[in-house]
């Protein structure tokens, strides 16, 4: 374990340094990195926890990268659109950032079937908790008067019917 944090760390800074002089020689970059936003420098964290991850082997390392990538996406949204207040319900997305990083971790051969079993359900979750805050604090009109309500009984549906599946088959005895 402590070898591989000695390899992210190694690789980390590396890459920083390789930056800092490849934007000190290349005016283009130089100018790039003076236009990129906290948002975009967060979006870009994301990008390069994941590929630490790939570079040392280490497949769990896409859940932190994608729940950075995830909020600077977040914040990237609010700094173009202005909407500094979609907070309120947009933190809601988080679960479901670490239900793709859990997908993309079994993607990567970290316990393929469970990870993808368990992303899949917190990507889910996340939905639901979307639609509920965002119904609530945000305005969430593009689904229609009745989208979010519909999608709400169609989960819950979908829940029931999955519990009901799954227990009719076992022997409820004893």
């Amino acid at each position: 374990m402590k070898n591989r944090s000695n390899l992210f760390l190694g690789i980390l800074l590396i890459a920083v340094g390789a930056w800092l002089v490849a934007a000190r020689q290349v005016p283009s970059l130089q100018q790039f990195t003076e236009n990129m936003t906290g948002a975009t420098w967060t979006i870009a964290a994301g990008a390069i926890i994941l590929v630490i991850g790939l570079l040392t082997g280490a497949p769990g390392m896409a859940v932190p990268a994608s729940i950075v990538a995830g909020i600077g996406g977040i914040l990237f949204y609010q700094d173009r659109v202005g909407d500094y207040g979609s907070w309120s319900y947009l933190w809601t997305l988080i679960p479901g950032f670490v239900g793709v990083g859990t997908i993309l971790a079994g993607l990567l051969g970290e316990n393929t079937r469970r990870n993808i079993s368990g992303g899949l359900r917190t990507i889910g979750f996340s939905a639901v908790l979307f639609l509920v805050f965002g119904t609530f604090f945000g305005d969430l009109k593009f689904l229609g008067e009745y989208g979010v309500a519909i999608l709400l009984i169609l989960f819950g549906v979908f829940i029931l019917a999955r519990g009901l599946w799954r227990g009719g088959g076992r022997n409820e005895t004893g």
